[in-house]
Parts: C-alpha cells; structure tokens; sequence
C-alpha cells in the first residue's frame, strides 16, 4: 500500500512572519494525518533552517526546491545536499519545469541532481511533465519516459524505491487550468505501466503525485484515483486553510 504524499512546494515566496504563521498552522493537520499521510512542505533555501526550527516535534517534513549535484566547492550560489539534509531537509525536488525552462537544466542535469540527493540521504521528488504544444500534439508520454529515462539510465530502476515522481503538466502550473482526473490518471498509470516494464514491484511502491495546480477544489477527485498517491502543490499550499484541506482529501481517499 503506497502512503499519499502532500507536499507543498512555495517557489520564490514567503517572508519570515508568513513562514512563522504557515508553519505553526499546518503542524496540527499534519500531526493528525500522519498516520494515514505524509505532509511536506519545500522551502526558499533562505527560510529552510526556519522550517526546521519550527517543524521539529511535529510530523509535518521539509524539503527543498532544487539541490546541487556538488556537495562542497567553490559552486556560488549552489545549494550542497549535504548541507541541506543538515537542516533537516528529507526530499529535494528536482527536475520542476521551471528550472528546466529558466535554468536550462537537462535530463541529464536532472537525473545527476536525483543521483546526489539520494547518495546524500535526501529522498528526490522527480518531477517530469510536458507543455501544452506537446500535450496538444500527444506526445506527453515520449517527454515523460525520456524524463524518466535519463534517471534510469544514471542510477537504475531500483533507485526509484527511495524516490517520488511528481507528474506537472506544464500546461497546469500556475494557470489554474488542471488536468481532468481522468486525463491525469492515464498519465500516472503510464508512467507506472513504464516503470514496470523494467521493473513491476518497484513500479507497484513509487509513489506518483499530481503537481499542476492542485488545489482544494481539485484535489478530492483526483486522489481518488487509483495511480494518483498525493500532490505537489504550488500556490494553494502559502494558505494554511486551502493546503488543510488538501492534506483532509488525501487522508479521506487514503
């Protein structure tokens, strides 16, 4: 049984008395779901020892948004795993369309980053997905499997056993336009149904989340589909009551 994941992801947002508020409000919804839902929320490098402080004794997790392949070194601006996980941090995103886009980060890139996540004990959120002229044009599962593909080629199937997928249509993201629950259920179990054409356990475990625009009003029908173990959640999850009460559907569906 795959446990569903909420996990907010804030992008270039907050501010110490917003982190302050947020935080001490989603700890209880949390602590309340956690039997049946991991909750997460991925911070600004900047508030991420905030996070910690705030977090600690709770079951809400931390993560965030990016992380470096590098460990140490003269990389300015770079965020080291290992200093991540010395936050505390447990997932780093990877791989979200936004870097892609404006950071021109590869597959390859991608798959380098999953890789040093993981060697430095942080759980990598994959992120993969396809914009709206690929969505348009049916080739959503040829972006996503090469997406895939580069992490498997560099680290191997099984390392999906210690890893998240988060499927973003491009197309969703900050739009407030969503997949229908039934055009992102056939995504998921794609990618599942490509996973296990390498390997069907390893396949059955991963967790995939949906990340486009995944909001209150969306996310009851779309946890109750069977492919679909949770959300990466944008902008509904800055507001405490909209991020409760997606954590609320995933644990009525879990």
């Amino acid at each position: 049984m795959r446990k569903p994941l909420v996990m907010g992801n804030w992008k270039l947002n907050g501010t110490k008395e917003s982190v302050t508020a947020l935080v001490n409000a989603l700890k209880a919804p949390a602590d309340k779901a956690a039997a049946k839902v991991d909750v997460a929320v991925c911070a600004p490098a900047v508030f991420i020892g905030m996070v910690e402080d705030l977090a600690s004794g709770s079951k809400l997790q931390w993560g965030s948004e990016d992380c470096d392949v590098h460990t140490k070194g003269a990389f300015t601006g770079e965020n080291s795993p290992t200093m991540l996980r010395e936050f505390g941090c447990t997932y780093a995103i990877v791989g979200h369309s936004e870097r892609r886009e404006y950071h021109k980060e590869s597959n390859e890139c991608v798959a380098a980053k999953y890789k040093a996540a993981q060697e430095n004990v942080l759980i990598p959120v994959l992120c993969v997905g396809e914009s709206e002229a690929e969505f348009d044009a049916g080739r959503t599962m040829d972006i996503v499997r090469a997406e895939l593909k580069a992490v498997i080629d560099l680290c191997g199937i099984e390392s999906f056993k210690n890893a998240v997928i988060a499927y973003e249509p491009i197309w969703a993201i900050g739009t407030g336009k969503t997949a229908t629950p039934e055009i992102a259920e056939k995504v998921h179990a794609d990618i599942r149904a490509y996973l296990a054409s390498f390997d069907a356990d390893v396949a059955a475990g991963v967790r995939i989340l949906y990340g486009g625009s995944c909001n209150a009003k969306t996310a009851p029908d779309l946890f109750k589909q069977p492919d679909i173990d949770g959300g990466l959640v944008g902008g509904a999850s800055l507001k405490a009551p909209d991020f409760t009460a997606i954590i609320e559907a995933a644990e009525a569906n879990a």
